[in-house]
């Protein structure tokens, strides 16, 4: 009897990994192989050559976007029983892939990618090339984001209490920068890469700031000057479309920047942290919040930055630490939210399995599929400490090194 595709597979994944298949797969011909559980379903020889072309994350992110290959059960469960079996493919393993690639009909041109994935031109981190790598993510659609994030629009981790659900998260994270930074009615707020404005329209109807918010995200501010006219704040807040290197000339109470540090890149991020120090004034206090990774894949790997953030860099909590020492901040706490990213991914990842019929409508059915398989894989990476994410709050001390802050943690 001929051996079916779904057990050659298997007993090739099972040589390469040196033990049994994590989870289950079924090929084309409806042959399974593995064991109960989530099941990898290769719909057609494609997936393979997906494979083929491009191994491991790549490989296997373009088979998923395009449909060629699926997974049935939990995802999440998938990818957590997958993670540990991530084998560098020798040159003999690779070898014997090609022969069973021949014996399974996989071979054939190599196909065009997705048109989902990210194609940048120009130097890494220049102005025009970072104002592509935004509108990438950030301009797919401000409808699609309305349905899939909580009526705030913070596109950011909440800040979780046992019984909170997403709304007060978002709230209860956005009050927190509030209470950190000090607001007080008439301080002026900059908010450098200000998303759809969760944090503007907050600090100025809940603390009486006077704010500017700055993005380069076109669809962005459209969003927020709409916001801004419904909450009648046009005379408190402004938006701009700008870079945080165009800022000059202005100087502010108090900073912030929300996960907007991990689109900077190492070699911009001194000029990063000399930009937000310049902005304000001695005694000013700065509260950054970001995401943070070790040395291995700072960009989050392949499927990240080709399909959600290229250009992306997260890089050690130390090492941000240091940037903003050396800009000429004082460190005055730091706050690990790692766990409270992984409820708030869950939770957007939920939204858009109840609202499928509706994303697929506004970004099409690849695009949901990147953002099904990028929810699943972002919250397990928080869950395993794989990523981090912290708010660093810094004071700009002034000529004679005073911080301005109570000797207490009253502001915490």
């Amino acid at each position: 009897m001929p051996i079916s595709a779904a057990h050659r597979l298997a007993d090739f994944a099972e040589r390469l990994l040196g033990g049994a298949l994590p989870v289950a797969v079924r090929t084309w011909d409806g042959h399974q192989a593995g064991p109960a559980g989530p099941t990898v379903v290769l719909k057609n020889r494609r997936a393979l050559r997906w494979l083929l072309y491009s191994p491991g994350e790549l490989g296997l992110a373009r088979a998923y976007v395009s449909g060629d290959l699926d997974v049935e059960g939990d995802l999440t469960e998938a990818f957590r029983r997958a993670w540990a079996y991530r084998p560098q493919l020798s040159a003999r393993d690779f070898g014997e892939a090609v022969r069973l690639a021949a014996r399974l009909g996989v071979f054939g041109l190599p196909l065009k990618p997705p048109a989902e994935e990210a194609r940048l031109r120009g130097k890494p981190h220049s102005l025009g090339r970072d104002r592509s790598a935004i509108s990438h993510h950030y301009d797919l659609s401000n409808a699609f984001y309305q349905l899939l994030l909580d009526d705030s629009m913070a596109y950011s981790s909440g800040y979780w209490s046992e019984s909170a659900g997403l709304a007060r998260a978002q709230h209860d994270k956005l009050e927190l920068i509030c209470r950190k930074l000090g607001l007080r009615p008439g301080m002026r707020l900059l908010d450098v890469g200000c998303g759809w404005g969760s944090l503007l329209v907050h600090a100025a109807k809940h603390h009486g700031v006077q704010a500017v918010g700055v993005t380069i995200s076109a669809e962005q501010v459209q969003h927020v000057k709409t916001r801004l006219a419904q909450h009648n704040l046009d005379d408190r807040v402004e938006v701009r479309r700008q870079d945080y290197r165009e800022l000059a000339g202005e100087s502010f109470d108090a900073v912030a920047s929300v996960e907007m540090g991990e689109h900077v890149g190492e070699e911009n991020y001194p000029a990063y942290a000399a930009t937000l120090y310049r902005m304000l004034n001695p005694t000013g206090r700065l509260l950054v919040q970001q995401m943070s990774r070790g040395a291995v894949a700072p960009g989050g790997g392949a499927f990240i930055e080709r399909y959600i953030a290229p250009d992306m860099t997260m890089r050690p909590l130390s090492r941000t630490l240091g940037h903003l020492e050396t800009a000429g901040f004082e460190i005055r706490d730091v706050h690990a939210l790692r766990e409270h990213y992984v409820p708030t991914v869950r939770a957007w990842a939920d939204t858009l399995e109840q609202h499928w019929d509706e994303a697929v409508a506004l970004i099409g059915e690849a695009g949901a599929r990147v953002w099904r398989l990028y929810l699943a894989g972002g919250a397990l990476a928080f869950e395993e400490n794989r990523m981090g994410v912290d708010q660093i709050l810094a004071v700009r001390p002034d000529a004679n090194g005073r911080s301005g802050f109570p000797w207490t943690r009253e502001w915490a």
